[in-house]
């Protein structure tokens, strides 16, 4: 199954974007008449017969709807310091997005190797990621955020919240044995060299608790794969 993306739908018409109506309708050669499946990246899950189709325009009747198509029982927010070489980074939003993560704050911390990132270029590869992992939820990226401005932010009570780190001078449990099954989590990644001591313990105060992802040490978009495997795992162990 090939799956396009628009969220412009109304009136029970959906019309693809230049870049998606170019890829349907020129290099898979689909035409008036054809059936195709698309997602708005909210959950909805159709099927529509192309009614317009042009260079730069495709236009669909929409035929059938599945609303929450396969909805998550739960909610996965991770905050992570963006890799000094952007492809890690990327393939980190690529490989979570196939999982299924609901949100993703790149974090500015006081070891970080890279201070900015083009979060519309990143929006396409998750997008990209949705589409070919047969997902309708795009997960929200947002802009990059300082790592004290994130920790204050007002928590949300429907979440738990974690920190992953390698400070020796903690007693950490792992991640497995303190995630719950159908609560929303909100976990922590810091960048190559681990988060300072200062933004532990401040986090600490804030409410996050410290966590382990295992013995081994792990490279920052690993740790944030790994983070978000084990919280699928969690939520669907019978």
């Amino acid at each position: 199954m090939i799956l396009f993306y628009t969220d412009d739908i109304q009136d029970g018409l959906a019309t693809l974007a230049q870049e998606e109506a170019r890829h349907c309708l020129q290099s898979l050669r689909k035409k008036s008449g054809d059936t195709i499946q698309f997602v708005d990246g909210k959950g909805g899950f159709y099927e529509g017969e192309i009614i317009e189709a042009s260079k730069k325009k495709c236009v669909l009747s929409i035929k059938s709807v599945i609303e929450n198509y396969n909805a998550p029982d739960f909610q996965l927010h991770i905050a992570i310091a963006p890799t000094k070489n952007i492809s890690r980074f990327e393939w980190f939003l690529e490989k979570t997005t196939e999982f299924g993560i609901s949100t993703v704050t790149p974090l500015l911390c006081q070891r970080s190797e890279r201070k900015n990132i083009r979060t519309d270029r990143l929006r396409k590869i998750m997008l990209t990621a949705m589409k070919q992992s047969l997902k309708a939820y795009l997960p929200k990226l947002n802009e990059l955020s300082k790592f004290q401005d994130f920790i204050k932010s007002p928590a949300d009570s429907s979440f738990d919240y974690f920190i992953a780190h390698c400070h020796p001078d903690k007693a950490l449990s792992h991640l497995k044995d303190v995630a719950k099954k159908n609560k929303n989590i909100c976990i922590l990644i810091g960048p190559e060299g681990d988060f300072s001591k200062e933004e532990v313990e401040l986090a600490l105060q804030q409410g996050y608790e410290g966590i382990s992802l295992g013995k081994s040490r792990l490279r920052t978009e690993t740790a944030g794969i790994a983070a978000c495997h084990i919280s699928n795992l969690i939520n669907t162990a019978d």
